[in-house]
């Protein structure tokens, strides 16, 4: 059954159509990733079904219990509240009644005279208090904070102090502790480190509703998703399966309409063939001929469909100008500290001509801080670092600050390549989707994505030989990281990128540096070795830690026995000293009996005396039995 039903959806911005003749149906369990060019309409299309846009045509239907989940684009005005008081206002139903059970609680103390209608009262709403989630709304909140890599200190901090991608973890989950059957995901990975995209994506998994997700990460996408929507040139193409699925089927779907294409194209040429012979005869038979002719080749012109344009794309290599030395990069025992902050230590790296190496971690370890101690921007605390022979250093900034805001597009490659002439820059900049007039845009005004092909540009013609990239794929869409994955791949110098690209380390990944406060720790091969690695890793740690529990275990049961028989062997020495206390208390007294001693004041006293130690030591004995008594019995239970 279709919990929603989108039928022939256009929207308008002006004269600009951005989608039209937009159809589909989401079912229960579905697992859809939405992908496409930047601009192409993914986030409008999500804004229609949000009820943010309001659609030029067509309609949509959500089932009647559906409820959909939109990541909104700003959190929280508020910037002193704290962040787990901020999520918490997606229970705010719960809040109110957990209120009004206290105010509840406060009347039924105070004992009315209308106790029992108030207790009535209570214990429904206490029921439904604690159906609704009520008792564990605090702990899932708590949890999901913890899950995307918030601290107990961050918590609790007010939002204004919390950086950008924190920011957007609260929105995420907000949207994800929500009572909605069918969420709309735009970018949830942005921002998010690593280790926070595999909660998600375990979280994804496990959610029991419907979701549509918009994402550039495509390991992500293969992950999480079932189906794939694409919206190109427009209109939404549906297909089976997640995004690496997707492309074959794509490209299978494309390969099948050319060939029906090239085919009906060849048909028709010989049909015109046909025609223009019979022309020739020149007698009336052929005429009808060339009629019937004409009219089979307008019937396959009828159905002749061309394969549409593919969007356009950025195509683009790097080379690098000259050979460096085969050690191109070395770092031994690398240290930052900020005053009392310790960022890392023991960072270690050995990085040869020809390696594409990438340094993982979560976000905070100092992956950024560490690449800037390359650059020479920052100062470390401790080790040292060295370049290799003629190595030239391209960089790849991730905050994109590199730009001169003040400059046109062309202008700022320009200035770096003054030798080039006017048509070899805007030949440069066409390969980068600058074209016509896009040419002189300030660079102020240009989003994201276009600042990102600004500097991609910048550091293709610089020809370095190491290029050191801090996340190159962030605002860049699905085409242009799969261009940048190609130019990469065939780069003829080194690579040393920081990335949670996943799919881009897969693909290119020779060695794995993880990064973390203790260190560097180096993993052979692509991401997935990596989590292979990693997973034996955890695997033998868990092995090693029962083994150790089992061995503590068994070292604490003997231990335990060891004191039980040397509690039992002190039960029965108690038993034995109170025996003869009681005996020589015995003797004593009978001792007393002899009128010889009685009339001794000096014997009697003397004896006396003798008696009362012994008492005194028989009951410090009897209160010694009496704990070992206990003891015994408590921990003869536990052993059992």
């Amino acid at each position: 059954m279709a919990i929603l039903t989108v039928n022939n959806i256009k929207k308008m911005f002006g004269t600009d159509t951005i989608i039209e003749n937009i159809s589909f149906e989401v079912q229960k369990g579905d697992r859809i990733g939405l992908v496409g060019i930047n601009g192409s309409g993914k986030t409008t299309l999500f804004k229609v079904l949000n009820g943010e846009y309001s659609a030029d045509e067509g309609s949509f239907t959500p089932a009647r219990d559906t409820s959909v989940g939109y990541m909104e684009q700003h959190v929280c005005r508020d910037m002193e509240k704290p962040a787990f008081d901020e999520v918490m206002t997606v229970f705010e139903p719960l809040l109110k009644m957990e209120a009004e059970l206290e105010r509840l609680n406060a009347e039924i103390a105070a004992v009315p005279d209308d106790i029992d209608a108030l207790i009535l009262k209570q214990t429904e709403l206490n029921d439904r208090f604690i159906a609704d989630g009520g008792l564990t709304c605090r702990s899932r909140a708590r949890s999901t904070l913890i899950g995307l890599g918030f601290q107990p200190e961050q918590i609790a901090a007010p939002i204004g102090v919390l950086s950008g991608g924190q920011k957007a973890k609260i929105q995420l989950a907000k949207m994800l502790l929500g009572e909605s059957n069918l969420l709309l995901l735009d970018e949830p990975t942005n921002h998010l480190d690593i280790p926070s995209v595999e909660w998600l994506e375990d979280f994804l998994k496990s959610y029991g509703g419907s979701y549509i997700v918009i994402s550039h990460d495509r390991y992500f996408l293969d992950a999480v998703t079932n189906c794939t929507f694409e919206i190109e040139n427009t209109h939404l193409t549906e297909y089976k399966g997640n995004y690496t699925k997707f492309l074959h089927l794509k490209e299978e779907k494309r390969l099948a309409m050319q060939r029906v294409y090239d085919n009906t194209q060849r048909e028709i040429k010989r049909i015109e063939g046909i025609i223009e012979q019979q022309k020739r005869f020149n007698q009336e038979r052929n005429y009808v001929t060339i009629a019937s002719k004409q009219k089979s080749i307008d019937r396959l012109e009828a159905t002749l469909q061309k394969p549409e344009d593919e969007p356009d794309s950025i195509r683009f290599q790097f080379k690098a100008s000259q050979r460096g030395g085969n050690d191109v990069l070395m770092a031994d025992e690398l240290a930052l500290r900020f005053g009392e902050n310790q960022l890392f230590k023991n960072v270690n790296l050995d990085i040869k001509r020809g390696e594409k190496v990438f340094l993982i971690g979560p976000n905070g370890c100092g992956k950024t801080s560490l690449l800037k101690i390359l650059l020479g921007v920052y100062q470390q605390t401790f080790g040292d670092y060295r370049f290799g022979a003629n190595i030239d250093v391209g960089y790849y900034d991730q905050a994109q600050g590199n730009l001169d805001e003040s400059k046109t597009v062309i202008d700022e490659i320009w200035d770096l390549h003054p030798y080039m002439n006017q048509t070899q820059v805007r030949s440069a900049l066409a390969v980068f989707l600058f074209r016509g007039e896009d040419v002189y845009k300030p660079v102020k005004g240009l989003s994201g994505g276009e600042r990102a092909r600004v500097l991609l540009l910048k550091l293709m013609l610089s020809k370095a030989n190491l290029l050191i990239l801090d996340e190159p794929t962030n605002h860049l869409d699905i085409g242009s990281c799969e261009a940048l994955e190609n130019a990469l791949m065939g780069y003829d110098g080194t690579l040393f990128v920081v990335s949670h690209d996943r799919y881009l380390i897969n693909k290119l990944a020779d060695k794995i540096y993880y990064l973390d406060p203790t260190g560097t720790t180096l993993y052979l091969g692509n991401y997935d070795t990596y989590l292979e690695s990693r997973q034996k890793t955890e695997a033998a740690t868990a092995v090693v830690q029962e083994n150790t529990a089992r061995a503590n275990a068994y070292k604490q049961k003997k231990e335990r026995a060891a004191e039980i028989r040397k509690k039992k062997a002190a039960l029965a020495r108690c038993e034995r000293e109170v025996e003869a206390a009681e005996l020589e208390i015995e003797a004593l007294n009978e001792k007393l009996l002899d009128p010889a001693v009685a009339s001794n004041y000096e014997q009697t006293l003397e004896i006396t005396n003798q008696i009362a130690a012994c008492k005194e030591r028989s009951d410090a004995l009897m209160n010694e039995w009496t704990a070992l008594n206990i003891w015994l019995e408590e921990n003869s239970e536990n052993e059992s």
